[in-house]
C-alpha cells in the first residue's frame, strides 16, 4: 500500500486589497531573471540601489568551485541574483523555479517537490523508497537533497540562485546527473553594519489573506569578524476548498460523509473534515552565520540554519468537484522541520586555495493524509471491504488514512584544493564523503479495525512500514585546465571515481491475521526480534557499486566579450534496493551529454546573449511504478535521448529600461521500447511484441507499454519567460514598474501510453505578474499582482493508487473519468510590501 506521497489543498475567503488596472499589468513586456545582478558570494552589505546603469552588471558565480565571471564559465547556467529575487517577489521554490527555463518539477506541496532538468524525466512514481533525485540542490557548499525532495528554503537574504544545466558529475557527483541548483546565501561582512526588514500582506483570489515578516542584521564584531542573523515568518493563505460530500462503499453499504455535525449511525460515518481555504501554510525559520578571518589567508565560517513548515490540507484539486476544490474525508497535515549545521574553512597552502565544507542536516517530516480513494476504488472493483471488520466480526467503514514519519540525517564532507586561476595550467580536485540515513514509518490506518487484522502492537494499523534506508557515497574528483593559447583557447578534462553503498531493511506489510501466507509482513518475518517497534524484520538488502565519470571541454575566447565552447560530460544516479523481495535491485542509470554553447556580450556590455545546443543519451533510466499492494517498484527502463536548445538574453535598453528573456526547447523521446519488465539480472527487456512472456512473473504481455519514439513526460517542449523593468526618478524618489510573463508548453503526464490516456495531458499555460513601487533613502514600498489573469496552469496530474484502478474510466458513475487530481498554479494574488534598509 505504499504510494508516492501527495499532499492536498483548500479554499479562500474573499478579501481584496486593491484591484489593479489590468492594462498596467501588461504594460511592459516581461522577464527572464538573468539581468544577472550584483551579487558576489561574499557580499553582505545592504542591497545596492535599484537604479540601473546603461550596462549590465557583472555576475560572479562559483559553479566550477571557484569564483568566476558568469560570461567566462563554459557551462549553461541561469542565474537569479539578489535584486531579481526581490524584484520578482520570490519567496520559495515554486516562485523561483518558474523563471529557470531548464527546470521542470512536480510537487505535492511544500517540501515534496521532484526536480527535473533538460527533460531528463521519466514520470516515475516518487516516494521515500524511490530512486535518488537526478538533480542536486545545494545550500552554499552543502547538499540539501533528501530522497523525498530538497529543502524548500525560504528565499530571503539570498545572494543568488544558480541553475547548472546538464550533467555535473565530475564536480558534484551522484546528485547532479542532469544538473544542479545552488542557493547561495549572503555572508557576514566585517566591513560594516547593515540591517534590513520587510513586511508584506497579500490577498489570494478565491482564498484568504497571507503575510510575510523578514529581518536581517549584519554586525561587525571586530575588523576581522562578523555575525549575520536572519529570521522570517510567512503565512500563505489557503485557496482550495474541501467541500461537503459523501461516498458509499458497495460491499458494506456504509456511507462516509465529511460534513460537520451530521448524526453518525451504523451505516453513516461523519468525519467533519470539510473546510474552506483548506491548504494554508505557515513557515518560520532563522539563520545565524559567523565569519572569522584568522589572517589574510585563512577564514572559518560556521552557519546554523533551521526552518519549520506546517501545511494543512493539500495543494491539489479534483476537477470533478471544482477547479479549486476536492472532497476528502480525513484531516490532512504536514509538519516539515529541519536544521542544518555547516562549517566552511578556507585558506591557502602556498598559492593553492584549500576549502573544507562540512554539513550535518536533520530533517523530520510528519504527515497525516487521506487515503480513502484507495479503499473506495478497490472495494468497488475487487470487493476490498469484505475483509475489513471489527472485533465482533461486523463490516466497518474501510476508509484508510495515513500517518507518516520520515527522519533524515545527512552528513557530508568535502575537501578540495584549487591552483591559482591566473595560472596557465589550473587544477581543482578533492575528496567527497556523504551518508544519508532515512528512518521511514508509515501507518495505513482504519478506525475500529479488528485486533487480529492490525499489525501486532499497532492498533487500527492495517499496514505498517518501519524501515531504515542508508545511502552512502564516496568519491575522488578533479578537473585540469590548460590554456593552449593564453586568454584564447583552453582545454579541460575532468573525472570522478565513486563508490556507493545503499541498503534498505526493516518491516513492511500486513498482520499475520490479515495475510497469513504473505512473503512479507508478519507472515514473512526472517527473525523473531522486534524491529524499532515493528513485529520483526522481514527483509534486509544492500547493493554496492563503483565506477567513474568523465568530462572534456574546449573553450575558445574569440574576443574578450565573445566565447564558444564544446563539452562532453557524464552524470549518473546510483542504483538501489526494491522492497519487493522477488524483484532484483535496480541499477545505476547514466546520462551522456554532448554540448555546444556560447557566451557573448554586445554594444559595450549593454546586451548579453548566451545559449547552448545539446544532445543527451540516457541509458537504463530508472522508472518507478505503483505495483501490487501499492508497493513502489523500481526497474531500469531502457534508453532515451534528449535534444535541446537553451538561451537567454539580457538588454540594458536605456538607462531606465532593462529587458530580459530566456527559453528552452526540448525534444525528448525513447530510443528503445519500454516493455515494463527486466530479465532476472535486472537488465531491461526492450523487444516485447505481443505474446512475449515476462520472465519475472510468467505473464504474457500484449506489447510494449511505451514504444520507441514515445515522448518523455513532465517536461514541455518549450518553456520561456520575458520581462521588463522601467525605473525613473520622481523628485528624490526612484519609481519603477515591472512586468513578467512565463509560458509553459503542454506536457505528457506519464511515460506509459495506457496510464497517460487515463491521467490525461497537461495543457500549456501562460502567467503574467505585475509590480510597481517607489524607493527613497532606504525605504521602499511596492505593490504586486501575481498571476494577473488568474490562470489555472496545471503543474501535475496523478491518481492516489495505480492508474488502472483509481483513474479507470466508465467504472464508477460518480467518476466517469476516474479520480485524477491536479496541482494548479496559485490563483491571482494581490500584495503590498514595505522594506527598509539601514
Amino acid at each position: 500500500m505504499q504510494k508516492g506521497r501527495p499532499t492536498w489543498p483548500t479554499r479562500r475567503e474573499r478579501l481584496k486589497l486593491v484591484r489593479v488596472p489590468l492594462a498596467a499589468g501588461i504594460c511592459l513586456a516581461m522577464a527572464q531573471p538573468l539581468f544577472a545582478q550584483d551579487t558576489d558570494q561574499g557580499q553582505a552589505t545592504s542591497p545596492p540601489s535599484t537604479k540601473k546603469a546603461t550596462t549590465l552588471s557583472a555576475v560572479t558565480v562559483t559553479a566550477q568551485k571557484r569564483e568566476e565571471n558568469l560570461q567566462k564559465v563554459p557551462v549553461s547556467i541561469n542565474v537569479l541574483g539578489q535584486d531579481r529575487l526581490e524584484e520578482l517577489h520570490v519567496k520559495n521554490f515554486d516562485d523561483y523555479v518558474k523563471y529557470l527555463p531548464s527546470v521542470s518539477y512536480q510537487t505535492f506541496g511544500p517540501g515534496f517537490a521532484s526536480i527535473f532538468m533538460r527533460g531528463v524525466a521519466s514520470g516515475a512514481n516518487v516516494n521515500h523508497s524511490g530512486s535518488q533525485p537526478s538533480v542536486g540542490v545545494y545550500l552554499d557548499e552543502e547538499p540539501v537533497t533528501t530522497i523525498q525532495g530538497p529543502l524548500d528554503i525560504h528565499m530571503y537574504d539570498i545572494a543568488r540562485v544558480e541553475a547548472l544545466a546538464g550533467p555535473q558529475g565530475t564536480l558534484y557527483g551522484a546528485s547532479a546527473e542532469s544538473g544542479a541548483l545552488r542557493i547561495i546565501t549572503n555572508k557576514p561582512d566585517p566591513g560594516g553594519f547593515a540591517a534590513n526588514y520587510s513586511l508584506g500582506v497579500n490577498s489570494v483570489d478565491h482564498g484568504g489573506v497571507g503575510y510575510t515578516a523578514e529581518g536581517m542584521i549584519n554586525i561587525p564584531m571586530s575588523s576581522n569578524a562578523a555575525i549575520r542573523l536572519v529570521g522570517w515568518h510567512e503565512h500563505d493563505a489557503g485557496y482550495i476548498d474541501n467541500v461537503v460530500g459523501s461516498r458509499t462503499y458497495p460491499t458494506s453499504g456504509i456511507t462516509v460523509s465529511n460534513a460537520k455535525g451530521c448524526p453518525s449511525t451504523p451505516n453513516l460515518v461523519c468525519t467533519g473534515a470539510a473546510k474552506n481555504n483548506y491548504n494554508d501554510v505557515d513557515t518560520s525559520g532563522a539563520r545565524a552565520a559567523l565569519k572569522v578571518n584568522l589572517n589574510d589567508d585563512w577564514s572559518i565560517s560556521p552557519t546554523l540554519m533551521g526552518q519549520q513548515t506546517i501545511a494543512h490540507g493539500t495543494p491539489f484539486s479534483d476537477p470533478q468537484v471544482g477547479s479549486l476544490s476536492l472532497t476528502h474525508f480525513y484531516p490532512e497535515y504536514t509538519n516539515d522541520r529541519w536544521i542544518q549545521a555547516a562549517l566552511t574553512v578556507q585558506g591557502k597552502i602556498g598559492n593553492f586555495d584549500l576549502t573544507y565544507a562540512y554539513s550535518h542536516l536533520k530533517r523530520n517530516q510528519e504527515e497525516d493524509s487521506d487515503y480513502s480513494d484507495y479503499s473506495f476504488w478497490y472495494d468497488t472493483l475487487a470487493g476490498y471491504g469484505a475483509y475489513i471488520y471489527d472485533n465482533s466480526g461486523h463490516l466497518i467503514n474501510p476508509s484508510q488514512y495515513i500517518q507518516g514519519k520520515d527522519r533524515y540525517t545527512m552528513n557530508s564532507h568535502e575537501l578540495r584544493i584549487a591552483s591559482p586561476k591566473e595560472d596557465r595550467l589550473r587544477v581543482v580536485g578533492g575528496l567527497f564523503w556523504e551518508k544519508q540515513l532515512h528512518d521511514i514509518e508509515q501507518r495505513y490506518m482504519i478506525n475500529g479495525l479488528a485486533d487480529q487484522l492490525s499489525v501486532t502492537g499497532w492498533p487500527n494499523t492495517l499496514w505498517l512500514t518501519e524501515q531504515r534506508r542508508i545511502d552512502m557515497d564516496k568519491a575522488v574528483f578533479g578537473e585540469l585546465s590548460y590554456d593552449f593559447i593564453p586568454e584564447t583557447l583552453t582545454g579541460t578534462i575532468g573525472g570522478r571515481y565513486f563508490r556507493s553503498d545503499n541498503s534498505l531493511g526493516g518491516f513492511y506489510g500486513f498482520s499475520k491475521g490479515f495475510s497469513p501466507s504473505s512473503s512479507y509482513g508478519e507472515a514473512g518475518c526472517i527473525n523473531a526480534e522486534p524491529y524499532y517497534g515493528a513485529p520483526c524484520m522481514d527483509f534486509a538488502k544492500d547493493t554496492k557499486e563503483s565506477g567513474s565519470l568523465g568530462k572534456a571541454n574546449l573553450t575558445w575566447q574569440i574576443t574578450p566579450t565573445k566565447m564558444i565552447y564544446g563539452t562532453w560530460s557524464e552524470g549518473y544516479r546510483p542504483g538501489g534496493i526494491n522492497r519487493r523481495g522477488s524483484l532484483p535491485p535496480y541499477k545505476s542509470d547514466y546520462l551522456t551529454n554532448y554540448e555546444l554553447g556560447w557566451k557573448t556580450t554586445w554594444f559595450g556590455n549593454r546586451l548579453s546573449f548566451n545559449g547552448a545546443v545539446f544532445h543527451e543519451k540516457w541509458k537504463d533510466f530508472q522508472f518507478s511504478i505503483l505495483g501490487a499492494n501499492g508497493l513502489t517498484e523500481i526497474k531500469n527502463a531502457g534508453q532515451a535521448q534528449i535534444d535541446g536548445l537553451e538561451s537567454d538574453l539580457n538588454w540594458a535598453a536605456t538607462y531606465n529600461l532593462q529587458i530580459g528573456a530566456g527559453f528552452a526547447w526540448y525534444h525528448s523521446k525513447l530510443t528503445e521500447n519500454y516493455c515494463g519488465f527486466t530479465d532476472t539480472s535486472g537488465t531491461p527487456i526492450t523487444n516485447c511484441p505481443a505474446g512475449t512472456v515476462n520472465p519475472l512473473t510468467g505473464d504474457v504481455v500484449s506489447g510494449p507499454q511505451a514504444p520507441k519514439g514515445t515522448q518523455l513526460p513532465l517536461t514541455p517542449r518549450f518553456k520561456g519567460n520575458l520581462s521588463a523593468r522601467y525605473s525613473w526618478d520622481i523628485s528624490d524618489m526612484e519609481a519603477f514598474v515591472q512586468g513578467a510573463l512565463v509560458y509553459v508548453g503542454d506536457r505528457k503526464s506519464d511515460l506509459r501510453l495506457v496510464e497517460r490516456s487515463l491521467l490525461g495531458d497537461m495543457p500549456s499555460y501562460t502567467t503574467v505578474d505585475f509590480s510597481a513601487g517607489v524607493k527613497r533613502h532606504g525605504l521602499a514600498l511596492d505593490f504586486y499582482v501575481n498571476n494577473v489573469f488568474d490562470k489555472r496552469g496545471q503543474l501535475y496530474r496523478f491518481a492516489e493508487c495505480a492508474e488502472q484502478v483509481c483513474a479507470a474510466h466508465n467504472v464508477v458513475p460518480a467518476y466517469p473519468n476516474g479520480q485524477v487530481y491536479t496541482v494548479m498554479t496559485p490563483p491571482r494574488t494581490v500584495g503590498i510590501r514595505f522594506t527598509q534598509d539601514f
